[in-house]
């Protein structure tokens, strides 16, 4: 019995939703929860919806499993309309919590004569030359090729005593923030003795000046507007021609993903019928694309960034980086790793110990090379300019850089030529497997020998993440470990030579069968009558082979604990099959992120932190890595930070078998909000430490 992943993952960013109405959150971050939402349920689209569908149109599978396939696309659409509903509901009430706090977003219906007098002169100088509208001069214009994917668009009809006239109109909020707050002398709405503070949107301030954008060149009486936004398949198809180098053929797929096929269309909900109709002929709408009325405003997504022009208590008070005690006791980062292992925990801990240890690197004359993979990195890399500073200094740098991240194609593509040009080896890895891995090794003369220094990581090398992901990095010089990462960059360069690994967990050919042995000796503990339990942290668990050997080692007496952000195709609480195994999922003001394994091993933990999900592509189709924790001090810190996560009751949800999404019960236990009490563990041992 598996749960479907793809409705298991509307069940995730319906706990995202969650967080949204959460009123213990502060207001403003439950607005950008909405943003989360809405940019989470893009990819969803682009990516699993897009599949699904593409199972249906291309007929890869049986007949039974395309029946299948349909109907799984039916109940993805009847829950994202269920979703739909409540989130314009959440977004209502938040406008009205707003007010309460001397907030307002006002739309142009509701400008006063001053305020719009600005809003026109605001448009002429900073909007209008921002857009270029497409003309609908026939209704066999193929607009579907001509719409970028998830940008904001309006639809707007012309009327007068001719035939109506149509226009798409893109709102340019590459270029402008999309929240545009109106001077405060303008507003005559007074609260305390206070002007209210009011927001309108960028789309509103386009809609109050379509007269102006449209006079002259067409003859109209009357013109109104509607948004919609187009989402398309995040897949692209890769000549495999030898001719062409692998970035020009990256580059040409991100292009092509600009005219791939649409599979969502969102649209105001009061959008006319005969437009709605016209544009749907203009898309070239199927019955297996999702067709989803909304609200006025379409790309939530923005509201990410939504600004704070209130009180401070309206976002998350600050959580600054705690210092690592271990870092700051040593002269250099090189010392301090040689002296023990260190571990770090992001966002609590500083990433910029990372950052530091990479520009130590780039100038110690003891330094002879450093490797390192890339997978997502930030557009402004310290990291990465560390990295051409070292081959400034004569050092022999090589960096992996995975193309397919999806995503972040563009951005790699742009820092693949950048290190080329720096004199940086860059490698693109195998064309068949996505490097995903975490890995940094740094190769130094000391004494005589060549001693090397690792990272081994569960989150990308990006400083604008490490702020809000949740992610391990350790730390060390064990000379095993460190041979057998310099062997995993060896291996991605070339593949067809035989490598053993005794150490690390390395997908693709060695995780699953290492993962299939960890689990079996836990089931020989359970029917020998020993202790045996499985306590597992992972983003997702889909991996149908590892589910059905999770519900064996259940049904053999093995406790399992499983702490989950996403999808889980796993059931819990069925009789006979999976009663001793329980879910939760924590959401909160961090994105889990950090994967860890942990083995009772008759009582000798083995414990493992990993770039891996319990995926089939994690496991068979990517390069990953998992690191042993042998150090007896860090494996406690990982253990007590399980621990605390295991009995969060403010932010756990309970996965059940209808994933229902209900929060743990607290009973008369007090209050754990497991990413506080992480935090004040970090601080309270470090100071106990120093």
């Amino acid at each position: 019995m598996h749960f479907p992943r793809e409705l298991s993952w509307l069940s995730f960013n319906g706990r995202v939703l969650q967080e949204a109405e959460d009123e213990r959150n502060p207001l403003i971050e439950r607005l950008r929860f909405l943003g989360i939402y809405s940019n989470n349920m893009d990819e969803f689209f682009r990516v699993r919806v897009a599949d699904v569908k593409r199972r249906i149109l291309l007929k890869k599978y049986h007949s039974d499993e395309q029946e299948d396939a349909e109907q799984l696309l039916q109940d993805i659409q009847h829950i994202v309309l269920k979703l739909g509903e409540r989130f314009n509901k959440i977004y209502d009430h938040l406008q009205q919590e707003l007010k309460k706090h001397n907030i307002e977003l006002i739309d142009n219906y509701k400008l006063t004569e001053n305020q719009a007098a600005w809003v026109k002169t605001f448009y002429r100088q900073e909007v209008q030359r921002h857009i270029s509208p497409i003309i609908l001069s026939s209704d066999e214009v193929d607009l579907g090729k001509q719409l970028e994917d998830n940008a904001t668009y309006l639809m707007v009809e012309m009327t007068g005593s001719g035939k109506p006239g149509y226009a798409i109109v893109q709102v340019p909020t590459d270029a402008l923030s999309r929240f545009i707050e109106l001077p405060v002398h303008l507003n005559k709405s007074k609260k305390r003795g206070r002007f209210r503070r009011q927001i309108i949107l960028l789309d509103d301030i386009i809609v109050h000046c379509l007269t102006d954008l449209f006079a002259g060149f067409f003859d109209f009486c009357e013109v109104q507007a509607f948004s919609l936004k187009l989402t398309r398949d995040a897949e692209y198809n890769i000549s495999d021609t030898l001719d062409q180098s692998l970035i020009d053929k990256m580059s040409k797929g991100i292009k092509q993903r600009l005219k791939s096929e649409p599979v969502r269309l969102v649209y105001d909900a009061h959008m006319p019928d005969h437009m709605l109709k016209m544009l749907k002929k203009l898309l070239g709408y199927s019955s297996n694309d999702a067709l989803i009325p909304g609200g006025k405003y379409r790309n939530f997504k923005d509201f990410i960034g939504f600004p704070n022009i209130g009180h401070a208590s309206l976002e998350f008070p600050p959580m600054p980086a705690l210092k690592s005690p271990q870092f700051e006791a040593h002269t250099t980062s090189f010392d301090a790793i040689r002296s023990g292992d260190i571990l770090l925990h992001y966002p609590y801990h500083s990433f910029g110990y990372f950052t530091e240890w990479i520009r130590q690197a780039s100038f110690d004359p003891k330094v002879s090379s450093i490797k390192m993979t890339m997978y997502r990195v930030a557009k402004h890399s310290r990291v990465i300019q560390s990295l051409i500073d070292a081959v400034r200094n004569g050092k022999q740098v090589t960096v992996v850089v995975e193309l397919k991240a999806r995503f972040d194609e563009e951005n790699n593509i742009h820092w693949s030529r950048r290190m080329t040009e720096a004199g940086i080896q860059v490698i693109f890895g195998l064309q068949t497997l996505k490097t995903h891995s975490k890995l940094c090794l740094v190769s130094r003369q000391e004494k005589g020998k060549l001693v090397k220094y690792a990272h081994v990581g569960t989150g990308n090398f990006n400083e604008k993440t490490a702020r809000i992901y949740t992610d391990m990095s350790l730390f060390t010089c064990h000379s095993d470990i460190c041979d057998e990462v310099d062997q995993v960059f060896e291996f991605i360069q070339y593949s067809y030579k035989p490598y053993q690994f005794n150490h690390l967990i390395v997908s693709p050919t060695w995780s699953r069968p290492k993962l299939v042995e960890l689990i079996e000796r836990e089931i020989r503990y359970a029917t020998s009558g020993r202790k045996a339990e499985i306590l597992l942290k992972v983003n997702n668990l889909v991996d149908q082979q590892i589910v059905d050997l999770l519900y064996k080692a259940n049904m053999a007496g093995v406790k399992i604990r499983i702490i989950l952000r996403g999808m889980c195709s796993l059931i819990p609480g069925i009789k006979g099959r999976s009663e001793n195994i329980q879910v939760i999922s924590i959401l909160d003001r961090f994105l889990e992120h950090a994967r860890v394994y942990v083995f009772h091993n008759g009582g000798e933990t083995d414990l493992y932190l990993s770039s891996a999900d319990w995926m089939t592509r994690n496991l068979d189709q990517r390069v990953e890595v998992g690191v042993p924790i042998y150090d007896a001090s860090i494996k406690q810190q990982v253990l007590t930070m399980l621990d605390i996560q295991w009995h969060d009751n403010v932010k756990a949800r309970v996965i059940d078998r209808d994933q229902s999404n209900h929060y743990v019960k607290r009973g008369n236990k007090r209050s754990i909000r497991s990413q506080q009490e992480i935090y004040d563990y970090f601080a309270s041992l470090h100071q106990d430490l120093s």
